[in-house]
């Protein structure tokens, strides 16, 4: 499973000690403001400049605006960065019909799409109809709505092998993390939070605890 962070702050964008190797960031307006950044495309220029600084792999922004003339100018300008960051650019859009032309504008760059807000199985047939490549259903916000998160994972872990990969969001548990990984989804967004509680686990400390006080003990 490929992982990705969720977040704009760009001072969280290195995985700690204990997590395995990060795919890259993922990003969207809301992120972008909570990091303290207006959500402008100078904005977004600044955060690929600083993927390529770390060596990230892969950036995923999400478009502001269903503005087709505006997409168009954003992406004149995002990919040559992302280009000369050597930063895979991925483009993030709300899974609705009112963004269908944008996805076109954004296919025709031949940048790779991302559907985000994915909630039911008729969307997700949409978005493969729509040749998304990824698709990002927000499985904490199913749960609190009280949808079946299961049946929707296992519908996007079916697709993956007709090439609409799954791009699991906003999960909040290990359980659920670990039910991911047993299905096969393709990869995950984790917050920075999330990951650092799981880095270090009440769990393993305790046995590392007990095994430094016995080793003590035998030598006594």
């Amino acid at each position: 499973m490929k992982l990705y962070l969720d977040t704009a702050d760009t001072r969280l964008w290195q995985a700690p000690a204990g997590c395995p190797p990060i795919q890259g960031v993922t990003t969207n307006p809301s992120l972008v403001q909570q990091a303290g950044l207006p959500v402008t495309l100078a904005s977004y220029r600044h955060l690929v400049s600083r993927a390529g600084e770390l060596r990230l792999p892969e950036l995923m922004l999400q478009l502001p605006r269903a503005d087709v003339a505006e997409a168009h100018d954003w992406i004149a300008e995002l990919l040559p960065a992302a280009g000369q960051a050597q930063v895979r650019l991925t483009l993030k859009l709300p899974c609705h019909p009112d963004w269908t032309q944008v996805i076109r504008e954004v296919r025709a760059w031949g940048l790779p799409v991302l559907l985000t807000g994915l909630a039911n199985p008729l969307q997700l047939l949409w978005a493969k109809a729509q040749g998304a490549q990824l698709v990002a259903p927000y499985l904490g916000r199913l749960a609190d709505d009280g949808r079946d998160v299961w049946t929707l994972v296992e519908a996007c872990v079916s697709l993956q092998q007709e090439g609409l990969h799954l791009l699991a969001a906003s999960i909040r548990s290990a359980d659920v993390f670990c039910r991911l990984i047993a299905l096969g989804a393709s990869a995950a967004t984790v917050r920075p939070e999330f990951v650092d509680s799981l880095t270090h686990d009440p769990l393993t400390t305790a046995a590392m605890a007990e095994f430094d006080a016995n080793i003590e003990r035998s030598l006594l």
